[in-house]
């Protein structure tokens, strides 16, 4: 069996303290990643008094963060949704994200961060990031528009039964996608604080801990050279998952493999691997957000079938959840079926230039097309469009805003071919792209735990790096968001971190 070390060419294992001569560079709360958990944490750890560096092994701020949609999961009555017309509490916030996000979803981590979402709606606008008071209102990965509130399949069954509906969805103010905005935000608010200070073009590799095994600094590489950083109160790893190694996704999520990935190629899982080294525990590294590669316009106004010709989800859920169940349980053997109604009901700036890969006058021309048993098809789009007709759904309950009877023509597009119009042929992969959301065990604090469940001294974890809320699911916004959320408790925790003294880290001074 080969270890996801392999794809490491230095050793992760923890340097003992006592082994370092002489530290390059001294400061309390040591960050090492600079995308949007990073930059919350040295915004509260400096605010809370501390020296900050933040260690980021590119040559500037950003990261997966800035590449990202800007969607950041908030509710509790925020002022967009009151704007919009949306009476929405914390309970409700928190039912909806604990059967969105599961089976085995973190319910202490989800009911925190339910509860202080609109005190962290108003720290992130203390920061610039600007807002929108505008609700879109079509399913979408991203609006082509700069409105700033959105679905994320609230209204959808079985959560609506679980939780008052309300859009939470909040997305950056951009023309596009809005993560850039957020980290140009964050990275000025950064900019301003006198004792944080940002080192690029800088790796971390190993950890550094002292006898007592408490995380005390970091070995990181600039340009060939290492350097030995000493952490005063506490290390905090933002260094996000681990998409982009692909010897621990076959170890840990092999169902990812071959999909497309979602990050700036940066996503090694370095930070995780030198917390394990030390000592600390993960959770559901199994785990991945799925975005299948269709148009989530069209899943609502059709149907999403297996191989087999048959339903398996409720389409107007948020299509995030359609892709985990397309890639976990149906081998992304999947196609969206729909006719010459619903299509052009999607409007052509939605499209994403998609087109249909087979299209035919009746059902059982296109069920051949599609080589799915006999008669298959034809049975599921005649149950579908019979109680359509009545405005009803018994198999899966979506929407009646969504149901009406699929009549000729009709078209179905492959999901494996991904977003590639059918004349460009296969975008590769397999139609699937994914980021991981397992990672180390942290508290609501952002302290790292060991295998016993107690917390490693000096040691914290935030946004990807750790595992946040989620169980087997994933709704967009839960990244950004719970990683600034976090990631600001992680700061302040770090921040007023008791500090060993020169003697117990072996330092000579």
């Amino acid at each position: 069996m080969v270890s996801h070390t392999s794809q490491f060419t230095h050793s992760v294992k923890p340097v003992p303290a006592e082994a370092v001569q002489a530290y390059d560079h001294e400061t309390d709360v040591l960050v090492v990643g600079f995308g949007c958990a990073g930059a919350a944490v040295a915004l509260e750890a400096s605010g809370a008094g501390a020296a900050v560096t933040i260690l980021e092994r590119a040559s500037g701020p950003g990261g997966s963060s800035a590449l990202s949609g800007g969607e950041i999961y908030l509710g509790g009555g925020t002022p967009v949704q009151a704007a919009c017309g949306f009476t929405d509490t914390a309970r409700d916030m928190a039912a909806y994200l604990i059967g969105a996000l599961g089976p085995d979803a973190d319910e202490e981590k989800i009911h925190v961060y339910s509860e202080h979402s609109l005190e962290h709606f108003g720290w992130l606008a203390g920061q610039g990031v600007p807002f929108k008071e505008s609700l879109w209102d079509s399913p979408t990965w991203v609006p082509p528009t700069d409105d700033g509130l959105m679905w994320m399949g609230e209204a959808a069954w079985p959560y609506n039964q679980q939780a008052a509906p309300a859009a939470r969805g909040h997305r950056v103010q951009s023309e596009g996608f809005g993560g850039k905005v957020l980290m140009d935000r964050l990275v000025e608010a950064v900019s301003t604080r006198t004792d944080a200070e940002v080192h690029a073009d800088t790796r971390a590799l190993r950890l550094i801990v002292d006898e007592q095994g408490r995380a005390c600094g970091v070995i990181a590489r600039r340009f060939g050279t290492d350097y030995a950083y000493r952490a005063r109160r506490g290390v905090v790893l933002t260094t996000g998952g681990f998409v982009d190694n692909e010897a621990m996704l076959a170890e840990h999520a092999p169902e990812l493999v071959g999909s497309a990935k979602v990050s700036d190629s940066g996503d090694d899982g370095l930070g995780i691997v030198m917390a394990q080294a030390a000592g600390a525990a993960v959770r559901r590294m199994s785990t991945g957000q799925v975005g299948i590669q269709t148009i989530p316009g069209y899943m609502t106004r059709g149907i999403v079938v297996n191989g087999h010709g048959q339903r398996f989800i409720n389409e107007d859920v948020y299509p995030g959840l359609v892709g985990i169940e397309a890639l976990y349980r149906q081998g992304m053997n999947v196609w969206v079926v729909l006719d010459e109604e619903a299509f052009e009901d999607v409007p052509e700036e939605e499209r994403w230039g998609l087109q249909p890969t087979h299209v035919a006058e009746t059902v059982a021309e296109l069920e051949k097309e599609m080589g799915l048993p006999e008669n298959a098809l034809q049975h599921t789009v005649a149950e579908y469009n019979r109680h359509a007709e009545n405005a009803e759904d018994p198999w899966f309950r979506k929407s009646a805003r969504w149901l009406r009877p699929l009549r000729a023509p009709f078209a179905a597009i492959d999901v494996r071919l991904g977003m590639a119009p059918p004349e460009g042929g296969s975008a590769g992969g397999n139609g699937a792209a994914v980021f991981t959301l397992g990672g180390l065990v942290t508290d609501t604090d952002g302290r790292v735990h060991d295998l016993d469940g107690g917390p490693i001294a000096g040691l914290y974890a935030a946004g990807r790096a750790s595992s946040g809320l989620h169980g087997g699911g994933y709704i967009s916004g839960t990244s950004l968001g719970p990683g600034t959320f976090f990631g600001r408790r992680a700061g302040l925790a770090a921040a007023g971190s008791a500090t060993a003294g020169a003697e117990a880290t072996g330092v000579q001074e």
